[in-house]
């Protein structure tokens, strides 16, 4: 008899959020399970970076978010770090006066609290993954172009060796040649099994590389299904993909 199917890595159902009184959120259903890659899609001012900074307790939310089997009601930012979220913000957030490896060595802190051993190897990992970075490791965080920044920034949350990695549109303001990049490194994270949170405003890229996908408008899922069927259907195509002429993974 075969095993019962395990419960999804990330699981939120009823999601609300928002900022003060302004509700942005209106109670999402959506889950991403263990080594996969789901993608959350939508326009500008549809929610999809409220949700993120919800799920990392940036945000208060109302609604049920079950992460690796604990509830995440109640918990702080810092234990939803150490629980193995993280979460690469569209910003990035690095320390720009600080060299490169130094930014990397920090963002090791979830692995070296909890004692993992030779959590240092993770930087060898991340600098096979990112061999720009290596050549950098010296170089001041502020010097980079934004396509490194954007690397040192998934580098450095890949340090923590979290379960599930949040990431906050990474193709943002970079060029073509520097996207096709990006993502063939997602590509390649989720083909070495790294559970990835995707969002992403390039829906073409985005659905290439994920299993599974969310369209998000006005705070609500429109549409969802596997990343295949949804880069086919009509509505996804006429909305988002007709008029995306970003480049896509190659």
């Amino acid at each position: 008899m075969a095993a019962p199917p395990l419960p999804p890595l990330l699981q939120v159902k009823g999601l609300h959020a928002g900022y003060g009184r302004a509700e942005v959120l209106a109670g999402l259903d959506f889950g991403v399970e263990a080594g996969k890659v789901a993608t959350i899609i939508g326009p500008n001012g549809a929610g999809k970076s409220t949700t993120l900074n919800a799920l990392i307790g940036l945000l208060p939310f109302r609604g049920q978010v079950l992460f690796d089997g604990t509830d995440l009601a109640g918990t702080t930012l810092e234990d939803r770090v150490m629980l193995g979220l993280a979460l690469v913000p569209e910003k990035r957030e690095l320390f720009a006066t600080m060299p490169v490896e130094d930014n990397l060595v920090l963002g090791g802190w979830r692995a070296r609290k909890l004692r993992m051993p030779n959590w240092r190897n993770e930087l060898e990992r991340v600098y096979e993954l990112f061999p720009r970075l290596k050549e950098r490791r010296a170089q001041l965080a502020g010097t980079l172009s934004g396509g490194e920044r954007q690397m040192l920034a998934v580098g450095r949350a890949l340090m923590g060796q979290p379960k599930l990695l949040m990431l906050d549109e990474p193709s943002l303001g970079l060029a073509p040649l520097v996207v096709r990049e990006i993502f063939r490194i997602i590509e390649r994270l989720r083909d070495q099994g790294v559970s990835i949170l995707l969002v992403e405003q390039n829906a073409r890229a985005a659905l290439e590389v994920a299993d599974h996908g969310y369209v998000l408008e006005t705070g609500e899922i429109a549409l969802q299904g596997p990343a295949r069927e949804l880069a086919g259907d009509t509505r996804v195509i006429d909305t988002y993909l007709g008029a995306n002429r970003a480049p896509a993974a190659t």
